[in-house]
């Protein structure tokens, strides 16, 4: 009856064009309970740690929303951004427009927030910046798309006016704030560049989990470089195993008749030492050497 009734009033001419944006996500498309869970928001990663200002960290775990033309914004600060297309259509996108990553810091403070890694979007993955600006209460203000698949999102708050609250070096902790002052020391004084002075300031927001690490984590053993070992047990074994596999491999060659060099990569292993037998020099005394 109800479905009759919405079909007649779009088809009355003085409803044409006034149709309203529904409040709510759909429970047709992706919204619908009773669909698999594969069809609904897969993220692709997991969102980075809370960080930065510790009186914005209790803003986790709260979402605030935004109906712009016919879609809803959600932004959820310390986990996504998402959009929901506000239509009965059966297929209604609802996607992941970013998940939390880093901040973006411009001169000591911290001026937006990247969610990224969101959906797909031809060749790259939707991603979003979240600017934070003083406002009387906490909301969602404004959303753009300035390029394909990059969003801009204004975030109202007033726990980011007063003029200290987004400063970076107050939510250090001492170590990390001492190696700043040391790099500023040594731009200061001409002993860096400043493409120098600026990657240590990485090292230090990476560090404190501000940015995403970029830098590579070497796991397997460089060529050329010495083997560690952490104990003299891990050693001895080490030792043995090799020195097995060296005799492996001269015997081997042996019977293949592959000659070999003694100082080449397969070294025989030495020889204990020995006693020779007694000599007598010409004043009677008796010697004994190793060999």
């Amino acid at each position: 009856m109800w479905s009759w009734l919405y079909l007649n009033l779009l088809l009355t001419p003085a409803f044409a064009g006034k149709m309203k944006i529904v409040d709510e996500p759909n429970t047709f498309g992706l919204n619908n309970a009773i669909l698999a869970q594969g069809s609904r928001l897969q993220p692709r990663v997991t969102p980075s740690p809370v960080s930065g200002p510790a009186h914005l960290h209790h803003l986790a775990g709260k979402c605030f929303s935004l109906i712009e033309s016919m879609y809803k914004y959600e932004f959820c600060p310390f986990h996504n951004v998402t959009q929901h297309e506000q239509s009965f259509r059966w297929n209604a996108y609802s996607g992941i427009l970013g998940i939390w990553q880093q901040w973006e810091m411009v001169n000591n403070s911290f001026t937006g927030m990247w969610m990224s890694e969101g959906d797909a979007c031809a060749s790259r993955n939707r991603q979003t910046k979240v600017h934070l600006t003083c406002g009387v209460g906490s909301r969602l203000a404004t959303v753009s798309e300035p390029s394909t698949c990059v969003y801009h999102l204004t975030f109202e708050t007033p726990l980011v006016c007063h003029p200290h609250s987004l400063l970076v070096y107050p939510t250090l902790s001492e170590p990390l704030q001492k190696e700043w002052d040391e790099a500023e020391q040594a731009r200061y004084e001409g002993l860096i560049t400043e493409q120098g002075y600026n990657n240590l300031l990485r090292d230090i927001f990476e560090d404190a989990g501000l940015l995403k690490s970029q830098r590579v984590k070497v796991k397997a053993q460089l060529p050329g470089l010495p083997k560690t070992h952490s104990s003299l047990q891990e050693c001895s074994e080490d030792f043995q195993k090799q020195s097995e596999e060296m005799e492996r491999l001269r015997t081997l060659l042996t019977k293949n008749n592959i000659p070999f060099e003694s100082t080449g990569g397969l070294q025989p292993a030495p020889s204990p030492p020995t006693l020779s037998p007694p000599t007598h020099n010409n004043k009677g005394e008796t010697r004994a050497s190793w060999t």
